[in-house]
């Protein structure tokens, strides 16, 4: 799969731009690094084939008000978002303007490579289907109200924390919900919560 294609790395971060130069081109991916949305506006439309990984915090124009201005780019080329801890709700803007993933940092290289791959096989197979998915739908089904309220908060990016005290139960069990929901949708990261979420047409719960 890697063979000719593109990764373009949008983050202002220098060091960050350099470690994933290095593992995509261990891997036999091509990559093209930019140190600012403008830079990559300049550059103009990837090649369809690309995927891009792109910084959610950046002086200048951020990632989100980047995902705007690349219009319907992301239906042609996967965008995964970067995000640092606690910005989980811009990740969630991010994936709804078009992102199809988002990962943390900092991040683990096979995580990143196992992300890039599942970003490059969605958009080769298919352009996101509007309709719920039926199984996704019956996952869901099968969450008690609870553990809905601890998801819609969780995507939202609150901590188990904040969680509790916005629900009146302690971080203990709201980390017992979350681990049972996570269970339950077949989820191993926050990352895939959050997209299964989405998919689900579930919003965050408001602040």
């Amino acid at each position: 799969m890697a063979d000719q294609t593109l990764i373009y790395v949008v983050d202002d971060d220098e060091a960050v731009r350099d470690s994933l130069e290095a593992l995509l081109l261990a891997e036999g991916f091509s990559v093209q690094g930019f140190e600012s949305a403008e830079a990559l506006l300049v550059k103009g439309r990837p090649p369809a084939v690309a995927c891009c990984l792109l910084d959610v915090r950046m002086p200048g124009k951020d990632g989100l008000t980047l995902l705007g201005e690349l219009g319907d780019w992301s239906t042609t080329t996967p965008v995964v978002v970067m995000t640092g801890h606690g910005d989980v709700p811009m990740a969630v803007k991010a994936m709804k303007l078009g992102a199809v993933d988002f990962i943390e940092k900092p991040f683990d290289a096979n995580v990143m490579l196992t992300t890039i791959r599942s970003a490059l096989r969605h958009h080769d197979t298919e352009v996101r289907n509007e309709a719920i998915d039926p199984a996704l739908a019956g996952k869901v089904d099968r969450l008690t109200p609870r553990e809905r309220d601890v998801m819609e908060h969780l995507v939202a990016g609150r901590s188990n924390k904040e969680v509790g005290r916005e629900l009146g139960i302690s971080p203990r069990t709201v980390e017992i919900h979350r681990s049972r929901l996570m269970e339950k949708m077949a989820a191993d990261s926050l990352a895939e919560l959050v997209r299964m979420a989405l998919d689900a047409k579930i919003e965050p719960a408001a602040k």
